[in-house]
C-alpha cells in the first residue's frame, strides 16, 4: 500500500508541473478553511446565532473576493516546487489585497446598515494570518516533499558554504532549486554571524572548519564571499586541499542570467582566483579627462594586454580607438566582442606590422592619434633567443618608428608596455625591450610628446603564460612540466596590470619608467602542485610532474627594482618610478640605428651589439654566454 502511494506521488511530482486549476482549487479550499476557523477562534468555538445566520452568505462572499484576487495576481501560476522567498512575498500581497477589499466592503456595509459590520474586524485579521500561514507553509511543504522524492537526503553529498550573507543564502536556494545538484548544505562558515542559523543551518566560525572536515564527509566547499583577504583565502584553500575537498566559487552578480544565479555558473576555484589581489582604486576622473573625446591608438590590440587596455578605455568615452595588430583572427574576435558585449562602436580595426613605416605613416595621417598605448612586441623568451633578428625588428625598430612618428605628428602622450625582463636582462627579449626603453626615455627630453614606460612581470592568463599551459597539461593527463625547482615569478591579473597602465599614463609627465607592485614572487613548482590539487588530482598517483631544465635565456628570479633604494614612490602605493641611468639621446640613437642595420647579419653579431648598448645584459642558459666571457 505504502509503495503504491510513493509511486503515485513520484508520478505526480515527475510531471512537468501541477495543473494550475488544481493549485487554484486548493488555494480556495485553504481560504474556506481559514474563514471558518477564524469564526470559531473569534468566538471561542461558540458562534452566536446572529453570525450563524449570516455565515452562509459571508463565506461565499469571502471566497469570491479571494478568487478574484487570485485571478488578478495569478498567484496560482507559479511552480510550487520552486517556491522562493519572493513567492511568499507575493502570497502575502495577494491575501492582503483581498483582505483590504473585504475591509472596504465592511465600511460600505456599515454605512448602509447604520453601524453594523458584515464581518467583524477580528475575524478578518485572524483570517488573514491563517490564510497567509497555510498557503505559504503548504507550498514550502510541497516543495520540500518534491525535493526529497526527486533528490533524497540519503543520496546527497555534504557541502559547506563559505559566507552566510545574501550570496550564501542565494547559493543554497540555487542548489535546492536544481534537482540535479545532489548536494546537501551541512554548514555555513562565517565569522561575523557564527552561532546563529540561516534557513535552519548552523553558521560556524572559521576556526571550526578543520574539526568539521575531520568529523564529516564533506565533498565540496563553495566560496560565496567576495573580497576575502588574500592570506585568509590562501589558508582556506590549503585546509580544503589538505582534506581533498573540491573548492567552488560563484561568479560576479553582474554575470548572472536574468539576475539569477544558476547551478551551472558555480565553477571550480581557479588558481587565478587564488592569486588575485584587492581591487585598485583608480583616478577615474583624471583618466576620463585625458581620454574623453580623443583618438587613441593601441598597438598589439589583439594581444592579452593590448586587448584589455582597449576594453578598459571604452568606458572613458574616447572619440575613437584604433586597434592595430598583425594578428588577423584575434583582431576579428576582438571586434565582435566590442560590438556584442561592450556595445562599443567608436573604433577602427587596422591590420599591419609595427615595423612597416609606410603603413604607420598612413595610419597617423588618416586618424591623427593623440594618445598611444604601445603593447605590440615579441615577448616569448626562448623564441626570441633563437630569433634575435626578429626581436630587434619588432621590439626595437618597431618602437623607434612609432616613437619618431609620434613626435612628427604631435602625439601628446606615448605609453610603452615593457617587462620586468628588461631589468638586468639575461635574454635577447629582455635586452630588446631595454633598448626600446632607453630610446623613448632619452627622446622624451627633447620633444613635446610625453614618453612613459610601464614595467611589470607576468600576467595571469596572457598568451604564453605558464598557467594556461599547466591547465592544458592537466586536462590531457600530464605530465605537468616545470623548468626548474627553484624558479619563481611575479604574477598580476590582466585587468589589474592594465588599470595600473592607465593610472601611470595620467601620472607621467615624460621620461619616467613606472614599475608596479607585483606582490610576492611565486614558486612555479608550488603553483603547479596547487593547480593539480585544485583539479582534484593526486600528484604522483593521477598525474606526474617533470623538471625539464631552464630554457634558453630563462633565469630563476625576475627583478623589478621595486625596493626603496631604486625607486621613487608616487601617490599610488602600487606604482613607483624607477631610478635608472639617464642616457644621451644622440648616443642611444646612433647605437640603435647601427643595431637595426645589423638585419640579415650573423645572430652573434646582433647580440654582441645589443650587449654593447646594454652592458648589464649577461646571457644565462644560452649559446650567447660565450660573448660574456670577457665581462665575467
Amino acid at each position: 500500500m505504502i509503495t503504491k502511494l510513493l509511486n503515485k506521488s513520484n508520478r505526480l511530482f515527475n510531471q512537468s508541473h501541477t495543473p494550475r486549476w488544481i493549485v487554484f482549487l486548493i488555494d480556495l479550499i485553504i481560504c474556506f478553511f481559514s474563514i471558518s476557523l477564524a469564526h470559531l477562534l473569534r468566538f471561542n468555538f461558540e458562534i452566536p446565532q446572529e453570525y450563524l445566520d449570516t455565515i452562509t452568505f459571508v463565506i461565499p462572499y469571502v471566497l469570491f473576493i479571494r478568487m478574484v484576487s487570485f485571478m488578478l495576481f495569478r498567484s496560482y501560476a507559479g511552480l510550487i516546487r520552486y517556491t522562493s522567498a519572493k513567492d511568499t512575498e507575493r502570497t502575502i500581497m495577494v491575501v492582503l489585497f483581498g483582505t483590504f477589499v473585504l475591509v472596504i466592503g465592511n465600511v460600505a456595509w456599515n454605512k448602509l446598515f447604520l453601524g453594523v459590520n458584515l464581518i467583524p474586524y477580528g475575524i478578518l485579521i485572524i483570517d488573514f494570518l491563517i490564510t497567509v500561514f497555510v498557503m505559504s507553509t503548504s507550498r514550502l511543504f510541497i516543495k520540500s516533499l518534491y525535493l526529497e522524492i526527486n533528490n533524497p537526503s540519503s543520496q546527497r553529498t555534504n557541502i559547506i558554504i563559505y559566507g552566510a550573507g545574501p550570496l550564501g543564502a542565494i547559493t543554497k536556494q540555487t542548489l535546492d532549486r536544481d534537482e540535479r545538484t545532489k548536494f546537501k548544505v551541512l554548514y555555513y562558515i562565517d565569522n561575523s554571524n557564527w552561532g546563529n542559523k540561516l534557513e535552519g543551518i548552523r553558521i560556524c566560525h572559521e576556526k571550526e572548519l578543520p574539526e568539521i572536515l575531520k568529523k564529516n564527509e564533506i565533498s565540496r566547499i563553495i566560496i560565496t564571499k567576495k573580497n576575502i583577504d588574500p592570506e585568509k583565502r590562501e589558508a582556506l584553500i590549503d585546509i580544503c586541499l589538505q582534506y581533498d575537498i573540491k573548492v567552488l566559487t560563484i561568479p560576479e552578480a553582474s554575470t548572472w542570467i536574468n539576475g539569477e544565479l544558476s547551478f551551472k555558473q558555480i565553477k571550480e576555484f581557479k588558481i587565478e582566483d587564488l592569486l588575485e589581489r584587492p581591487s585598485i582604486k583608480l583616478d577615474e576622473k583624471t583618466i576620463r579627462q585625458q581620454t574623453s573625446g580623443r583618438c587613441v591608438l593601441v598597438t598589439g590590440a589583439a594581444g592579452s594586454i593590448g586587448g584589455e587596455i582597449v576594453r578598459q578605455l571604452t568606458k572613458y568615452h574616447p572619440k575613437r580607438i584604433i586597434l592595430f595588430d598583425q594578428a588577423e583572427s584575434p583582431l576579428y574576435l576582438h571586434e565582435l566582442s566590442l560590438q556584442e558585449h561592450f556595445k562599443f562602436y567608436d573604433f577602427k580595426i587596422v591590420l599591419g606590422d609595427i615595423a612597416n613605416r609606410e603603413r604607420l605613416i598612413r595610419i597617423f595621417e588618416k586618424f591623427k592619434p593623440e594618445i598611444i598605448y604601445h603593447a605590440a612586441a615579441y615577448k616569448h623568451v626562448p623564441m626570441m633567443e633563437n630569433n634575435p633578428e626578429e626581436a630587434i625588428r619588432t621590439n626595437v625598430m618597431g618602437t623607434k618608428i612609432l616613437a619618431d612618428l609620434s613626435v612628427s605628428y604631435d602625439v601628446s602622450k606615448f605609453v610603452m608596455i615593457s617587462t620586468d625582463k628588461a631589468v638586468n636582462p639575461t635574454n635577447v627579449m629582455g635586452a630588446s625591450k631595454r633598448i626600446a626603453e632607453m630610446y623613448i626615455q632619452s627622446l622624451s627630453k627633447h620633444v613635446k610628446t610625453s614618453f612613459i614606460t610601464t614595467r611589470f612581470g607576468n600576467v595571469l592568463g596572457s598568451n604564453g603564460s605558464v598557467i594556461p599551459r599547466f591547465k592544458k597539461q592537466i586536462e590531457s593527463g600530464g605530465p605537468v612540466t616545470v623548468t626548474h625547482q627553484e624558479v619563481t615569478r611575479y604574477f598580476m591579473t590582466i585587468p589589474e596590470a592594465c588599470q595600473l597602465v592607465l593610472e601611470a599614463s595620467v601620472m607621467g609627465k615624460g621620461g619616467e619608467i613606472f614599475i608596479f607592485d607585483m606582490g610576492k614572487s611565486v614558486k612555479i613548482i608550488d603553483l603547479a602542485k596547487k593547480m593539480i590539487r585544485l583539479s582534484g588530482l593526486e600528484l604522483g598517483k593521477d598525474i606526474r610532474l617533470n623538471i625539464t631544465g631552464l630554457r634558453p635565456g630563462e633565469k630563476l628570479y625576475e627583478e623589478l627594482l621595486n625596493n626603496k633604494e631604486n625607486t621613487i614612490p608616487t601617490h599610488n602605493s602600487k606604482i613607483m618610478i624607477a631610478k635608472v641611468l639617464q642616457n644621451d639621446f644622440k648616443s642611444v640613437k646612433k647605437k640603435t640605428d647601427k643595431l637595426i642595420k645589423f638585419e640579415g647579419k650573423d645572430t652573434f653579431d646582433i647580440v654582441r651589439e645589443m650587449k654593447i648598448i646594454v652592458p648589464e645584459f649577461i646571457s644565462e642558459n644560452s649559446e650567447f654566454e660565450k660573448l660574456d666571457e670577457g665581462n665575467k
